[in-house]
Order: C-alpha cells, then sequence, then structure tokens
C-alpha cells in the first residue's frame, strides 16, 4: 500500500520538517517544480536524500514540454506538442514517430535521475479558447490527439516510464484557468462524450496507466468538479469504462477546488469520489491539514499507485551512449526550431 498525499518541497535540498513529513506511511509521492532544480548534480543529490528517507515514494514532475517543462538546463527542450498536431496534418505516420520519441526522450531523461513520473500527457483537446491549455493539447481533432498521445506513451514506456492523461473528461473548452478560477463547461454530456472523452476511451483500451481529473464543473452533468465527482470518477470512469488505474486528483490548493470547502472537506470529497492520490502542493499548511485529515481517517492507501514506479533504472550516461538518444535530441532541436 503507498500513502494517499503528495506534497511538495520548498528547496533545493530537504529541510528536516521534510524528512519527517517523507516517512509518514500516509505520504506516497513528492511532485517537483523549478524552484528545487538548480542542476543535474543537484538533482541527483536531492533525490539520493529523497530515497535514504522514503525509498519507494514516487517522485513526479511536470515536463511535458514548451511552457511546461520543469527541469530546463541539463535537459533537452521539448517542444509544446501543438507542434506535433501541425506535423500530423502533414504526415500522421511521421507525426507518430516523433512523439513516440519525444515521449521516450522525456521519460528516460527523468528516469535516468530518479523522477518516476512526469504528468504526461495532456488529453484535452485544443478548441483555441483555453489559454492554460492551448500549446499544451496535441490538436484540437479528437482522432488526432488520440492517436499522437497514444505514440507518446509507448515511448514513456519503452523508457519504463507510466503515463498519466489529464484533464479528464477535457479541460480544454473552458476559458477560465482552474488554478485561478472556477471553471463551468456548459456543453451538454452527449458533445463532450462525442468530443473530449474519444482520446481517454481510446487510450483506457490500451492500458492507460492514470488520469488526473480536471478541476471542471460540467454543468449539465453535476454541480461538482470532475475531481470531486462520483460520477465523473466512480460511475464513468471505474464503472462505465472500466479504468482501474490511478486517479491522480489535480493541486488541491487551486482555486477550482475551492468549491469542496475546507482542504480536510477537499480531501475527504476526492477520496470518496474515487481518487487514489491527492496532490497538495505550494501551501504546507494546507498538505499538513490533508494528511491530518489521513491520519484522522487511518485511510489505508492504495495498492494502485506502486504501479506508476519507475519500472528501469539507469544513469544518464548510459542514455546520452545510444543512438536513440542522439536522434530524438536532434528531433526535439528540429521541431523547436519550427516553433
Amino acid at each position: 500500500m503507498s500513502g494517499a498525499l503528495m506534497l511538495d518541497i520548498a528547496g533545493l535540498s530537504l529541510t528536516a520538517e521534510d524528512k519527517l513529513l517523507l516517512q509518514n506511511p500516509q505520504v506516497g509521492g513528492l511532485i517537483l517544480f523549478s524552484r528545487n532544480y538548480q542542476s543535474p548534480q543537484q538533482l541527483s543529490d536531492l533525490i539520493r536524500e529523497i530515497r535514504a528517507c522514503a525509498p519507494r515514494i514516487l517522485i513526479a514532475v511536470d515536463q511535458e514540454g514548451g511552457r511546461v517543462q520543469r527541469f530546463r538546463e541539463g535537459f533537452t527542450r521539448l517542444p509544446p506538442m501543438a507542434v506535433l498536431g501541425e506535423l500530423y496534418r502533414k504526415s500522421s505516420v511521421e507525426a507518430c514517430e516523433a512523439a513516440c520519441q519525444l515521449g521516450w526522450l522525456m521519460a528516460a531523461e527523468l528516469i535516468s535521475y530518479g523522477v518516476d513520473i512526469s504528468f504526461a500527457p495532456v488529453l484535452d483537446l485544443d478548441f483555441g479558447v483555453s489559454a492554460v491549455i492551448g500549446d499544451r493539447a496535441f490538436s484540437a481533432q479528437p482522432e488526432a490527439v488520440a492517436a499522437l498521445a497514444g505514440a507518446f506513451i509507448r515511448g514513456m514506456r519503452e523508457a519504463g516510464m507510466a503515463a498519466t492523461g489529464k484533464h479528464f473528461p477535457g479541460h480544454g473548452w473552458v476559458v477560465a484557468d482552474s488554478h485561478l478560477a472556477i471553471p463551468v463547461d456548459e456543453r451538454p454530456l452527449a458533445e463532450i462524450e462525442a468530443q473530449d472523452l474519444i482520446p481517454f476511451a481510446r487510450l483506457m483500451a490500451q492500458g492507460l496507466d492514470a488520469v488526473m481529473p480536471a478541476h471542471v464543473i460540467y454543468q449539465q452533468v453535476d454541480d461538482r468538479p470532475a475531481g470531486f465527482s462520483p460520477y465523473w470518477i466512480g460511475q464513468r470512469l471505474r464503472q462505465e469504462m472500466g479504468f482501474d488505474g490511478v486517479v491522480f486528483s489535480d493541486d488541491l490548493t487551486m482555486e477550482g477546488a475551492s468549491v469542496a470547502g475546507g482542504f480536510e472537506s477537499r480531501a475527504a470529497q476526492a477520496l470518496e469520489a474515487g481518487c487514489d492520490m491527492l496532490v497538495v502542493c505550494n501551501d504546507r499548511a494546507a498538505a499538513l491539514q490533508v494528511l491530518h485529515h489521513l491520519e484522522a481517517v487511518n485511510h489505508p492507501g492504495s495498492v494502485r499507485i506502486a504501479r506508476m514506479n519507475a519500472a528501469q533504472h539507469y544513469d544518464i550516461d548510459t542514455i546520452r551512449s545510444t543512438e536513440r538518444w542522439h536522434q530524438a535530441v536532434t528531433l526535439a532541436n528540429q521541431l523547436i526550431d519550427i516553433k
């Protein structure tokens, strides 16, 4: 069993409080940000320190490419996924091959430093209205997103990394940024099914490892954001779509989560809806409140979370000595130049 809380740290190394928290059995994950990264050597030292406290803790980062790439210097710069959507319109075969290479490159570089997962890929559709999604999405077309994300995931898996599709059932239609507001999607369920749900359904059929629900209210379906919704997670995702992978909450400190009340209430509702792991970032007091709730209810944890640990282990020098790494870096640079 793995603890249900994924929290963060403030700096480049662990404080005494961080070390105590990471050893708490209710803490099962740690997410890293740009503030936690200075250099490859510092990252190696930090992860060695983390593993000394909690050998099997799930270490995550957002390393999608484009605007969302937390580790930059010393890592290959990755293009935004929309570049692959542009390429797909010219050659679907070439675009999917490129997606596979970039998925492998992203995952291989992270795993070589001891990071288990990047929260990727984005499965949202780019309807041209959501600035927070925008070029993070592969395409506006569901079939293109499914094909490109599927290829990206294949590359991740070849490197040994599990994939997380986000933001279920789709964040691309709403204008508001759920970090700062409470987005409401007013479309009928049939329209969401005909568009946004297609990539999720297709990739779940191929064994998608995890999903992250959106902090979006789909007004004609439920009055709660998807991450707190027994309909979206319990009924739709688990029962109707037969998904048995990990469900990560999106960050419970985001404004889009505020409709669920205080942090203990947010934790209780997310767990009740069916989330396996609760992500709480950038607010240590909030993380401690969620931890208190988990301890108070003696939360049993989840067997699913352990499936997300990296399946392979190797170092960066081994990766950089391969022809595949050189080819993938060349490809990434070419796609950056196109952008």
